[in-house]
């Protein structure tokens, strides 16, 4: 019972990051497009496009690094973990989720006064408060914390990570 909560969890969790990026991506796609089509000479290239690529990074950063982190795509040394002997592997895993997870508690409290600072100020362009765009930083701690926790318990219960090509069909 437990593993099937956690399996739908970790889907879930999923899920919703990748559709987060997805929209960030979006916003990002149509904003760089804008930028270039202005560029060309069609029209005059609006200067809040500067702006809102440089934020939509930021978030496609932010939602998108827990699945980098569970997928083994952020930062891994496989190489160095696989190659040793029995269940050294697993706790070297195991212990850095849980340092993860810890980093991402202490900061946590740093990032949410980071965010109250940008109410402060606004952005040149677009007028908008940066608490806005400094709460980029408070996402990724977050999903960075919930993707930590997720890999802890997926460990604890030796649930097997789902290959690339079944995360890609979770969408």
């Amino acid at each position: 019972m437990l593993k099937q909560f956690f399996t739908a969890f970790n889907s879930g969790l999923t899920r919703l990051a990748r559709i987060l990026v997805g929209l960030a991506f979006s916003i990002l796609i149509i904003t760089v497009t804008i930028q270039v089509l202005g560029r060309s000479g069609l029209f005059d290239s609006p200067v809040w496009t500067e702006e809102l690529t440089r934020f939509a990074l930021l978030y496609m950063t932010a939602f998108g690094v827990g699945v980098s982190y569970l997928t083994g795509d952020l930062v891994n040394v496989d190489i160095v973990c696989d190659s040793l002997p029995g269940r050294i592997p697993w706790l070297l895993k195991l212990l850095s989720a849980i340092i993860i997870a810890a980093l991402s508690v202490a900061l946590l409290e740093p990032a949410w006064r980071f965010t109250k600072i940008g109410a402060l100020q606004t952005s040149p362009a677009l007028g908008w408060q940066m608490n806005y765009v400094h709460a980029s930083v408070l996402c990724l701690l977050g999903f960075l914390l919930l993707f930590a926790l997720s890999r802890i318990g997926s460990l604890l219960l030796d649930l097997s990570p789902a290959s690339k090509t079944e995360e890609l069909k979770v969408l």
